[in-house]
């Protein structure tokens, strides 16, 4: 029979694992992110950009991305290719212990599809990053004209 000791130090066992995982999880943040003010403010999409750090003792690899406020993310690059330039998807960005990928202009970028309003500059987007595995990193993206 399980006596009320027993459910407490199993309470407290399960509280210290998800602490733990919880903590794990947000070893992954977004420095520095911010997305572009399209040239008019309704425009259902625009660019984000920061750098993605991670910080966890393990490598992960980021699947995907969603946010509240744009009914689609996805992960792209821009290479020029003979003059051209060329966007294409991501599916995965692996990122080592301790590695960063930069997100900028003309690079790695975060396109932000189907807004769900207008934009203001100094606004704030949530973004959540999704990673192999299940875990998620939550971000934010503040809405400026240029670079910060």
């Amino acid at each position: 029979m399980i006596t009320k000791p027993c459910v407490g130090v199993l309470f407290v066992l399960c509280a210290l694992a998800a602490s733990a995982s919880a903590a794990e999880q947000s070893c992954v943040t977004v420095e520095q992110g911010w997305a572009r003010m399209p040239p008019n403010p309704a425009m259902p999409m625009t660019a984000g950009y920061g750098t993605i750090r991670n910080g966890c003792s393990k490598a992960v690899t980021i699947t995907g991305a969603s946010s509240a406020a744009f009914g689609d993310v996805s992960l792209h690059e821009t290479t020029v290719v003979d003059g051209i330039s060329r966007m294409r998807a991501i599916e995965r960005l692996p990122l080592a212990p301790g590695a960063r990928a930069e997100l900028k202009p003309g690079g790695l970028h975060l396109m932000l599809m189907d807004g769900k309003g207008a934009l203001k500059e100094g606004q704030t987007v949530p973004l959540r990053l999704q990673m192999e595995g299940g875990d998620e990193a939550n971000a934010t993206l503040t809405v400026r004209k240029a670079a910060p």
